[in-house]
């Protein structure tokens, strides 16, 4: 009887040591900090539409310039055929949301070097 109680205690053991290794193997994030997965390096294409660089920059912080000289900054939650869903707007606004036409954005601002 001790014998397999003692059996059991260390197939168990085993099992647990086994499932835990691979858990952590598949839940492997990418090189950088440990426990956070890495965004790709973001940039601008200015071979692409500003569609495209807009969809680049999901979730991330970036300051919007429109036609008519406003510029909003937000973190970029969608991108659609024709507008954008920026969240957590700047100057103080962190609960209001914008949706903004592409076709009215001149230019867009985000910060590449020194990303974490």
């Amino acid at each position: 009887m001790k014998k397999t109680n003692l059996l059991l205690s260390v197939l168990a053991v085993f099992l647990f040591t086994a499932v835990l290794i691979i858990s952590t193997a598949v839940a492997q994030p990418g090189q950088g900090r440990p426990g956070h997965y890495q965004q790709p390096k973001a940039q601008f294409e200015a071979s692409r539409s500003m569609k495209d660089n807009l969809a680049r920059q999901t979730g991330r912080d970036i300051v919007i310039h429109l036609n008519s000289g406003a510029t909003i900054q937000g973190y970029v939650k969608f991108v659609g055929d024709k507008l954008v869903h920026l969240e957590r707007l700047g100057g103080g606004r962190d609960y209001y949301d914008a949706l903004v036409r592409i076709e009215d954005i001149t230019a867009i601002e985000a910060r590449f070097r020194g990303d974490r």
